[in-house]
């Protein structure tokens, strides 16, 4: 399913040479944290995009589940616009991760319900959909093996796959460009995540930071806004 996305870049932008404006809600992945290197997939993105780019802000936040971004969304989108009566033109969502690790014990109880995930999600997509433009990047699979997080915190692909899926699902209900990277992740084997995944088997390390980056880098949606502040 191809879906061409408009950016609503609004009518100074015909006047000044006004970048297109990109903020990144989500977790510890969107932070970047474990990325001694490049700072994350975010940061590098940004840095890529310095110079002649989209401005870009990275607002992950270490720990975050679904509902936490969807609590500070509508202050983080209204602060980012830099400019009088200037809002961002683009959100990313990255966002799921931390809603799908079983508490105590590999079998206990998820830290947020499959229910309220998807009211989570549903809401979440709703409300940034009535901002601006709204594209997800899906989160990417863990190593069981490295379970425990924190000791106590048991993530695992089947639970994800789970809630991969009803975002997926949600997203390609209202038209909003989903980027699979728990499905490419799988396709390349054990041995291929275990190469791009950090110690701790939840955040990706160095390498796996910069292949996020040159996925999303290349999704067409990112081309898109990318391509407009070229042309400005």
């Amino acid at each position: 399913m191809t879906i061409t996305v408009k950016y609503h870049l609004s009518a100074q932008h015909s006047k000044v040479k006004i970048p297109p404006k990109v903020i990144v809600l989500g977790d510890s992945i969107v932070y970047g944290y474990g990325d001694l290197t490049g700072g994350g997939w975010v940061e590098r993105l940004k840095r890529q995009w310095m110079v002649d780019g989209p401005v870009l802000y990275n607002l992950g936040v270490r720990g975050d589940r679904t509902k936490d971004v969807f609590v500070r969304l509508e202050q983080e989108y209204s602060v980012r616009g830099e400019l009088r009566n200037q809002y961002p033109d683009l959100i990313i969502f990255s966002i799921g991760v931390n809603d799908t690790a079983r508490l105590g014990k590999p079998n206990g109880k998820t830290f947020t319900s499959q229910e309220d995930f998807q009211q989570h999600i549903e809401k979440l997509l709703e409300l940034g959909s009535r901002l601006c433009q709204v594209v997800f990047v899906g989160m990417i699979p863990v190593d069981e093996s490295r379970m425990p997080f924190l000791s106590s915190l048991y993530y695992s692909q089947a639970v994800q796959y789970r809630y991969k899926e009803i975002t997926r699902e949600a997203c390609l209900a209202r038209d909003i460009p989903y980027l699979d990277l728990f499905e490419a992740w799988q396709e390349r084997g054990q041995d291929w995540m275990s190469l791009h995944l950090g110690e701790d088997g939840l955040h990706p390390n160095s390498i796996g930071y910069q292949k996020i980056l040159e996925e999303v880098g290349n999704w067409e949606p990112i081309r898109q806004i990318a391509s407009q502040s070229l042309r400005l």
